[in-house]
């Protein structure tokens, strides 16, 4: 059993922001900020890819340095220009507020971003993310914290150990609300909602790719049936059994490639609606590739039956067919 990390973290919103422009001047705006106050560890152990710039370094962690990571979204939203490292905010909320609430020296003033990283869906799938900030935890001490550990076991066979580890620290320090992260997420009223909808989706989606399957089973057996003369006739004359089955197989391409094309057409069309229920862009090309060849394999099983037993008959009854 091993704990790989295991950062602190709080989270706050502030809705009071500056922020420091080029020359000096600042401008005061009021958006809904996400500031979470957090340890250095936090983006590895929730494996938040870093888009780019440097995190403090455990002496700024000791020391509440005034330094500040921010998401894309943030990034995005206020430095469209790709600018956003080295630039500088202020959150007047972060006051000392003895004894609850501790503040480092100069929490209130500016802080300076050294690095953006990825955006996270904090507040479920369908959701806007919101911009927000990472502040190191000491920037300001509250009386309760949050720790987060990656296992490589189940979480909550660790809680002994992680227990231990805490007491060896401080004695009187009590832990309570403990959950491991899949039931924390599951247990979420959004998440619920948008899993159930999948899972609609897929269900809904599975009937009709069989139902299509079926139906082009069916035609393919009836276009053989009214073709065995044909077949016969040609089997006769030298043509190979992958002959036939190739000929079954191209009378039908057509008919499928039309049907792939004009789903593909109106999946593209439709992709503001469809964005209404997934999280996914319809017009994603890896989405629409993998989508293709299921459709593609799934035509060619159901056509192939067919085929075989086309290319299966015997010339001589064939001939005799009426």
């Amino acid at each position: 059993m091993k704990i790989w990390q295991s950062p602190k973290f709080r989270q706050r919103n502030y809705r009071v922001l500056s922020i420091k422009r080029v020359y000096g001047r600042s401008w005061r705006l009021k958006p809904i900020v996400r500031v979470n106050f957090i340890s250095p560890e936090y983006f590895p152990v929730l494996r938040i890819p870093v888009s780019q710039g440097r995190l403090w370094d455990h002496a700024e962690t000791v020391r509440g340095a005034p330094v500040a990571v921010i998401n894309q979204t943030m990034a995005r939203q206020f430095w469209p220009k790709g600018d956003a490292v080295g630039r500088q905010l202020r959150i007047p909320g972060l006051k000392n507020e003895p004894p609850y609430r501790l503040a480092a020296a100069g929490s209130d003033g500016w802080l300076q971003i050294v690095r953006i990283v990825a955006d996270a869906r904090n507040d479920g799938l369908r959701n806007p993310i919101k911009p927000a900030i990472y502040l190191p935890y000491t920037l300001r001490m509250q009386m309760f914290t949050q720790i987060l550990v990656r296992t490589t076991v189940p979480p909550l066979s660790m809680l002994r150990t992680v227990r231990a580890e805490l007491v060896q620290i401080d004695k009187d320090q009590q832990v309570m609300r403990v959950r491991d992260l899949d039931t924390w997420i599951t247990d979420m009223r959004e998440y619920a909602q948008q899993r159930l909808m999948a899972r609609l989706f897929a269900i809904f989606s599975g009937l009709a790719l069989l139902l299509a399957a079926a139906g082009l089973y069916s035609v393919v057996s009836y276009s053989v049936a009214t073709r065995t003369n044909e077949f016969g006739i040609r089997m006769a004359l030298g043509a190979k059994a992958w002959d036939v089955v190739r000929l079954v197989l191209s009378t039908t391409s057509a008919s499928v490639g039309g049907g792939l094309a004009a789903g593909l057409v109106l999946s593209v069309i439709l992709d503001k609606l469809a964005q209404q229920w997934l999280t996914e862009s319809s017009r994603d090309p890896i989405i629409l590739g993998g989508l293709s060849v299921l459709l593609l394999v799934v035509a060619a099983l159901a056509c192939f039956a067919p085929a075989r037993r086309a290319a299966s008959v015997d010339p001589s009854e064939a001939l005799r067919y009426e």
